[in-house]
């Protein structure tokens, strides 16, 4: 999931770079473009802080706080 909306936000970002570029580009499309990018990168690293154990290439692991089962029952708890 955390792929999909990395993907959403880098199409999110270059549509609206596009949009600010169709006229030139001036000093205020650069600080949009910025912060843009800024937004963006924060968000990528919010999924990535939430979920630290999961690879770069987005497959999935466990979850953070999540107690695996164990299926040994002589095993003591």
């Amino acid at each position: 999931m955390d792929d999909v909306k990395k993907t959403y936000r880098e199409g999110e970002e270059t549509a609206k770079e596009a949009w600010r570029n169709r006229d030139g580009e001036d000093m205020a499309d650069k600080i949009g473009n910025a912060g843009d990018d800024v937004r963006k990168e924060l968000g990528n690293a919010g999924d990535a802080m939430r979920r630290p154990d999961a690879p770069e290439s987005g497959t999935s692991g466990d979850r953070p706080g999540e107690d695996p089962i164990d299926e040994d029952p002589e095993r003591p708890l």
